[in-house]
């Protein structure tokens, strides 16, 4: 089945109970979300992410990259990632962004998958520099550009869960409690051989425990 036939439509959430999940299709167009696919795979700093599960220390396939308003660091998985300045394209989409959602982002964590044997498991973006001292709701922007892959989540508690389809030029938005309640995951797929960039707009609170 070809999955680029099938136009994502905006839908305000897509989670049954215990968050937020927005979906606004395609906010770019064919011919913008390829430029930016080729621009931002030659001029993000790319490098494998690293982990440290049960005291052993890894190298993930997919390639990462950390941006923000100023030189944060950002621990997560026993590693720390330290925050280049915005490139003038990815500051462009932040504006952009930030417009259509309603909500201020100081940071951005883009993810290379080279192809579908990349993916990322079964997790929540829980870390406590992602909260403000006031609540535990937060607002993560998620933007994809390149191959269609499938995304899906589930409920910490209960038995729910719900895929979606991410084209190249969807945003896709998690907002209030969905991190504390839901996990989610991108699923491996070995028929795709074709890279995707997901961008993940975040406000990062550089003070907070990590």
């Amino acid at each position: 089945m070809n999955f680029e036939l099938f136009e994502p439509e905006a839908r305000t959430n897509l989670l049954p109970c215990d968050g937020v999940v927005e979906d606004f299709g395609l906010i770019l167009t064919a011919g913008q979300s390829e430029q930016y696919l080729q621009y931002f795979l030659t001029h993000l700093a790319w490098q494998h992410d690293e982990v440290v599960l049960y005291g052993q220390h890894y190298k993930t396939a997919r390639k990462v990259a950390w941006y923000g308003d100023e030189n944060y660091q950002y621990h997560y998985s026993g590693t720390f990632k330290q925050a280049h300045v915005w490139t003038p394209g990815l500051f462009r989409l932040k504006q952009h962004i930030e417009k259509l959602v309603d909500h201020s982002f100081n940071s951005c964590l883009a993810n290379l998958y080279e192809n579908g044997s990349q993916a990322v498991g079964w997790h929540s973006d829980d870390e406590p520099a992602l909260y403000s001292e006031a609540d535990r709701e937060t607002v993560i922007a998620s933007l994809s550009f390149g191959v269609t892959r499938k995304f899906s989540f589930k409920h910490k508690q209960k038995p729910d869960k719900v895929d979606m389809l991410l084209h190249g030029g969807q945003l896709m938005v998690m907002r209030g409690k969905t991190q504390q309640y839901w996990k989610h995951t991108l699923r491996k797929s070995v028929k795709i051989i074709e890279p995707r960039i997901n961008l993940t707009f975040r406000y990062f609170y550089p003070h907070q425990k990590q």
